[in-house]
């Protein structure tokens, strides 16, 4: 049990705006992810009866485990916006709240990472969210002093927080630099069973690093990126190369099924590089297969890697 939640495993597919779609969902779950997230959904366009947003609340039936993450500038808005996607009978385990997203498109309404100025209304968030009956996550960055991050994580559990995720970047690293992996030592030490850790997973010594340290759960985000394997390598089963070009082809015709051809081809090529570099040639094929025009174009090069 983590976080209010009976996962299969303890290893989570960190929500990615603009990766975390469907069938990118589908795929992780299908290859060991215990947990998905969505992208990140606009409260305020659930509130607007936006179909662009409503398309993101789709869950695949391969998903056992998927929160709904939200982001929004005010504890109303995100609760209205909760129970919009409440309403729609959506299949979801927990809501998330993003706290961490440091783009200006994202902060300068007052929404994401600009929440960590403001604990009073991310306690309101919390706790409206809770009235719903659903387990709350909430992704979150560090601060520069250590202190001010648990005394955030603090009034987070507090509001009624079933999970906090912490990044070990501060909001104005963005993605650079390297994650401070002490705070979520001291974090995990401090709130026992609430921490989820975040930030350079990239091996399986990177997430037994960070579960030693007492985190009840690791969220795996670029790092899929350039292993999409990563979920399947923890528990010790490698795949051969010929498996793994496979598997890519089979996620090629899902994603197409359910998104599209021309949001299968950006998929695809998010993963595609990272496998080829094991091929023979691996140089040129990813050359290629990042300036393929097209899916079947694509699908010639994965099969002959």
């Amino acid at each position: 049990m983590i976080g209010g939640l009976e996962l299969k495993s303890p290893l989570c597919l960190a929500p990615l705006a603009g990766v975390t779609t469907l069938a990118v969902r589908e795929f992780f779950a299908l290859h060991g992810a215990g947990l998905t997230h969505t992208e990140m959904v606009s409260c305020a366009g659930l509130v607007r009866d936006n179909a662009k947003t409503f398309d993101m609340l789709k869950v695949s039936e391969h998903e056992s485990q998927v929160i709904v993450q939200l982001f929004g500038n005010d504890d109303a808005l995100v609760a209205d916006g909760a129970e919009v996607v409440m309403k729609r009978g959506g299949r979801f385990s927990a809501f998330g709240v993003n706290m961490a997203c440091p783009m200006p498109k994202i902060t300068r309404n007052g929404s994401g990472s600009a929440l960590m100025k403001k604990p009073d209304i991310a306690a309101k968030m919390v706790k409206g969210l809770k009235t719903l009956g659903l387990p709350v996550w909430v992704k979150i960055r560090k601060f520069e002093k250590p202190d001010d991050t648990l005394c955030f994580v603090d009034v987070l559990v507090s509001a009624g927080a079933d999970n906090v995720c912490i990044h070990g970047r501060t909001p104005g690293q963005r993605y650079e630099g390297v994650a401070d992996r002490m705070i979520l030592a001291e974090a995990a030490g401090r709130f026992p069973g609430l921490i989820s850790a975040s930030g350079d997973v990239k091996t399986c010594a990177d997430i037994e690093e960070y579960l030693s340290y007492g985190c009840v759960a690791v969220m795996l985000a670029r790092g899929t990126l350039s292993n999409p394997f990563l979920f399947e390598e923890w528990t010790g089963r490698v795949r051969t190369q010929e498996e793994r070009l496979n598997e890519l082809l089979a996620f090629s015709h899902r994603a197409e099924e359910l998104e599209g051809t021309h949001r299968a081809v950006v998929a695809l090529k998010r993963f595609a590089g990272s496998v080829l570099r094991f091929a023979h040639g691996s140089a040129e094929l990813r050359h290629r297969a990042m300036t393929a025009s097209g899916l079947e174009e694509l699908r010639e090069i994965l099969k002959r890697g």
